[in-house]
């Protein structure tokens, strides 16, 4: 590009214009142009941090890997431990007990998930202790019937820590009247809060023996679970570890355990950057408007420059350097105000929460309170490519109308 055509079309862009309505629509354009960059940035983040707050919280209590049989329990276990144990990949292992259940305290019933654990080895596996309440998981002792309860699941039950509460089991017990489900009293020695509804309202861990008592299991186990040094490679891992397992023996990572979670954040994402790339393209045709009627109200400074010499070609550059600037400080714009608020947005959205006394986010509806953030370059980048990309197709069509002109009919009238 020769340096006339850069210096005359940032002269147009910055010089100030007879027609003020031009200048304002520029101006239009570029807030425009930064508000949907700023959105698009923002929204990324959001739903980067959402992804990554909700892995987070769920493989805290859940585990990497599991190895289980389908629709019984496990009573050759110990080889598929060793089998974890042994794996270079597998930072730890241990047997698991899951049961369904109802507690009952003070008249309130609510149904659980039971779950065994062995709490010395569980805590190499979840990171449980970081997420108690009260109480501790070392106090699940061996036949001394102590439950852990989520803190949702106490609050429901109006139960607390040393509360006796009582555990009612599906599977029954013949006697004289007909069957009777199991029953059998424990002792609150702890209450947790992972932050997910799911988990804080219906989850209740015992220690493995007891949960082998209660559900009549005698050495059984429902599974062996095992956590991973890199979790990322957990499909790779269980699919190597499945080639030495029996054919009644099943593994399972938390990609599918969990993927529906996953999934859906991952569809929100593609479908909120394509409803607010909408906003840019506004902003784009903006653009259009402002470079047609820049266009129109150059026609007599088109005609000099054509019969001084000028190619239609160099017209075009002009205005398509007009055009790049608005789009260009719109992106900037944008792209800073995006990473200032995405970066801040933990202060900026609980300011907004109190102002407007509500909450936008219910734990019960979106696994989590709070709304995080994830700042990553590849979006901001990716964002901020788009914009400026369409800011230059915008351009294209009105510089192209400008290196039509004919300096003969553009002074025809001046």
């Amino acid at each position: 590009m020769r340096p006339y055509e850069l210096f005359i079309g940032l002269r147009y862009t910055r010089a100030k214009r007879r027609n003020h309505f031009i200048s304002f629509i520029s101006l239009i354009s570029m807030l425009g142009m930064a508000l949907g960059v700023a959105a698009l940035i923002v929204v990324l983040s959001v739903m980067n941090g959402f992804q990554k707050e909700i892995r987070a919280r769920i493989l805290g209590i859940a585990p990497h890997l599991q190895i289980s049989v389908e629709g019984s329990s496990m009573s050759d276990w110990q080889p598929a431990l060793r089998l974890l144990s042994g794996y270079p990949q597998i930072a730890a292992a241990a047997p698991f007990v899951n049961g369904q259940g109802m507690l009952s305290f003070n008249q309130n019933v609510q149904g659980v998930m039971v779950r065994g654990i062995l709490p010395q080895d569980e805590l190499k596996i979840t990171d449980l202790t970081d997420k108690m309440k009260t109480g501790s998981t070392d106090a699940l002792q061996e036949g001394g019937f102590g439950i852990v309860l989520g803190s949702d699941l106490a609050r429901t039950l109006g139960a607390r820590l040393h509360d006796k509460v009582l555990l009612i089991s599906p599977q029954g017990q013949i006697t004289p009247a007909g069957m009777m489900p199991r029953l059998k009293q424990f002792r609150i020695v702890g209450i947790f809060e992972i932050g997910m509804a799911p988990y804080d309202s219906s989850l209740a861990l015992v220690h493995l023996k007891d949960a082998q008592k209660l559900y009549q299991m005698n050495d059984s186990v429902s599974g062996v679970s095992a956590r991973l040094h890199d979790l990322d490679l957990a499909p790779q891992v269980a699919a190597e570890i499945a080639q030495h397992l029996p054919l009644t023996q099943y593994v399972s990572d938390w990609t599918r355990q969990h993927a529906n979670y996953f999934r859906a954040v991952q569809i929100e994402k593609k479908m909120m950057f394509i409803i607010l790339s909408l906003i840019v393209a506004v902003a784009a045709f903006n653009i259009v408007s402002t470079l047609v009627m820049a266009v129109t109200d150059k026609q007599s400074d088109i005609a000099i420059l054509r019969t001084l010499g000028a190619s239609p070609a160099s017209i075009m550059k002009i205005f398509i350097v007009q055009g790049a600037l608005i789009g260009l400080i719109g992106s900037v714009l944008g792209v800073t105000g995006g990473i200032l608020l995405s970066l801040n947005i933990d202060t900026v959205v609980p300011f907004i929460e109190r102002m407007l006394g509500m909450q936008f986010l219910s734990k019960d509806v979106y696994l989590i309170s709070e709304l995080p953030s994830d700042l990553q370059r590849k979006d901001v980048l990716t964002v901020a490519g788009f914009s400026f990309f369409t800011s230059l197709l915008a351009t294209l069509y009105p510089s192209w109308r400008a290196s039509r002109t004919q300096p003969a009919e553009a002074l025809r009238y001046e």
